[in-house]
């Protein structure tokens, strides 16, 4: 290839495996199905079911537990993880950036115990040259919390836009970035993290219009309509045969108050809708610039889709008094905000805080089961789409081979012909744990091999077609995925052999690459008199 390509990683923030157009969605996205259209999709593609996870392992190509992340950036030692990513692990943007890369990161970082002060956990310091973005996880759209720049707080220049909405400003900065390089003579690595649709849902009114009414039939009739077009993209293929509604939630005809139920979906759309804009705009930018063709591009999802009821755990008091970022925020309308999920807080605007709730969750993940947060399917299924015109990808292909966050980092690294490093800064790095999905792109035989997850107690193997799951404290279950994906029919008790294989399998993997017990790190918090219901994040 004439010269080394950019890369550009482009990740959606708790949005479910049916949520875009190419992967059966009713919601417009048309640029992420662009991409889609001209690239590979990927029908078995794995996160690891939380967002500072997630992002530690696409990142480094190691499992979150070796990186120092094993649940969210809040530091439970001696009990548990330290919650920022350590010495003993090298970000791709580190790589990339000694073998002459540009590095940028725009958006949502959520890999630093401390975001008050400068540390050797944030972007900049972890290869990273450019960083506008968030360096905490959920905030405001219109005022987020931690809005930095380069190392710099810039929450001001958020507060002084009065049409600012962080989505746009993403977008914008990464627009920046591309015609910043494209007078430079070296190739970039830009890694966009929006924080879009994650809640609160917030957005706007002009982008909601265009969902007004389109969710009005609610969950049930959606989801069997978001099932046929999976199914007619051949993406599901005949692995799914049913698809039912979450058994905790209503049949749509059931639900009260139907129009509130319909704005909350709206609102989501409309979050999912703006992103995709954005996404437009960026190929638009790398297109005008003429880096398009030469330019790899990615886009998938760090977690599942997210059940959260708001306020989390007490009341809208309890939760904005924990939020510092909340207790500090005014709306620029000069109302009060208003937190939670209940039909007298209508959400969209600026002063509400609201999320979506469990039954449009369920709809998001369809045919899957359970949410973020668990390693059932409806957890850690993502899409992912690999787009790159002058790379020899297969365009148009599905590539069916199950694969998972750690394939990512190598991906890039054999896409640049960058090296691996054994040690970095003076420490010891462990071997990357994933395979590169380079030949599998270009329509060769993916690698197959064993993917691992843990994340606070649920726990994940998958070998080939057989996955074994457990949710805590649960006994393990067993399933085939090849003719059950909707992990419908426990085969645990049929094949114990198998069962206790795998599992033996799953706890040397724990023990190799650090997993602390949960049952440890909930003691730990006991023991702290905290409660245990804490420890999750």
């Amino acid at each position: 290839m004439a010269s080394k390509p950019n890369v550009v990683l482009i990740l959606a923030d708790d949005m479910g495996f049916s949520d875009i157009g190419c992967y059966g969605s009713e919601i417009d996205t048309p640029n992420i199905d662009r991409l889609a259209a001209g690239g590979v999709r990927f029908s078995q593609f794995y996160n690891t079911a939380r967002c500072s996870p997630s992002r530690a392992s696409m990142l480094t190509g190691l499992h979150p537990h070796q990186t120092g992340i094993g649940i969210l950036t809040k530091d439970d030692r001696p009990h548990g993880y330290p919650g920022a990513l350590n010495d003993g692990c090298v970000t791709v943007a580190e790589i990339l950036s000694g073998a002459g890369y540009a590095t940028s990161l725009v958006g949502k970082w959520h890999l630093a115990s401390n975001i008050r002060q400068v540390n050797d956990a944030w972007p900049t310091r972890r290869g990273f040259e450019h960083f506008y973005g968030t360096l905490a996880g959920s905030c405001s759209y219109y005022q987020p919390a931690s809005l930095t720049r380069g190392e710099s707080n810039a929450e001001a220049e958020a507060q002084a836009q009065e049409n600012y909405y962080y989505t746009d400003a993403i977008a914008q900065e990464a627009c920046a970035f591309v015609r910043e390089q494209s007078q430079a003579n070296k190739p970039f690595f830009m890694y966009v993290a929006y924080t879009a649709p994650h809640w609160p849902l917030q957005a706007r009114e002009e982008d909601i219009a265009k969902y007004r009414g389109r969710y009005d039939e609610g969950w049930d009739v959606l989801r069997e309509r978001r099932m046929q077009r999976l199914r007619e993209s051949g993406l599901l293929a005949d692995a799914v045969h049913d698809c039912e509604r979450d058994p905790e939630e209503p049949a749509w005809e059931q639900a009260e108050h139907k129009a509130w139920e319909a704005r909350r979906m709206e609102v989501y759309a409309a979050q999912v809708h703006r992103m995709d804009q954005g996404i437009g705009d960026i190929l638009d930018t790398l297109e005008q610039t003429g880096q398009l063709e030469n330019t790899l591009v990615f886009f998938l999802s760090d977690n599942g889709a997210c059940a959260e009821v708001l306020p989390l755990d007490g009341s809208a008091e309890a939760f904005i008094q924990r939020r510092p970022d909340l207790k500090r925020l005014k709306p620029r309308n000069g109302c009060d905000l208003q937190v939670g999920n209940e039909p007298a807080i209508v959400p969209g605007p600026e002063d509400t805080y609201a999320s979506y709730g469990r039954a449009w969750a369920n709809l998001s993940n369809t045919p899957f089961r359970l949410y973020k947060r668990w390693t059932h399917e409806g957890g850690i299924s993502t899409p992912l789409i690999v787009h790159w015109p002058a790379g020899g990808l297969d365009n148009g292909a599905i590539v069916r081979t199950p694969s998972q966050l750690t394939d990512v980092l190598p991906t890039i690294l054999e896409a640049t012909q960058s090296s691996y490093p054994e040690r970095y800064r003076g420490c010891d790095i462990p071997p990357c744990e994933g395979n590169s999905l380079l030949s599998a792109l270009r329509g060769g035989q993916p690698t197959d091999h064993p993917l691992f997850w843990e994340h606070t107690g649920n726990a994940a193997i998958r070998l080939g077609r057989w996955k074994l799951v457990r949710e805590y404290p649960k006994p393990w279950e067993l399933y085939d995925m090849q003719t059950d994906r909707a992990e419908t029919q426990d085969l645990a008790t049929l094949r114990p052999d198998m069962v206790l294989d795998m599992a033996v399998q799953w706890a040397a993997w724990a023990r190799r690459v650090g997993v602390v017990p949960w049952d440890d790190v909930l003691e730990g918090y006991r023991a702290d008199g905290k409660q245990a219901s804490e420890a999750a994040g």
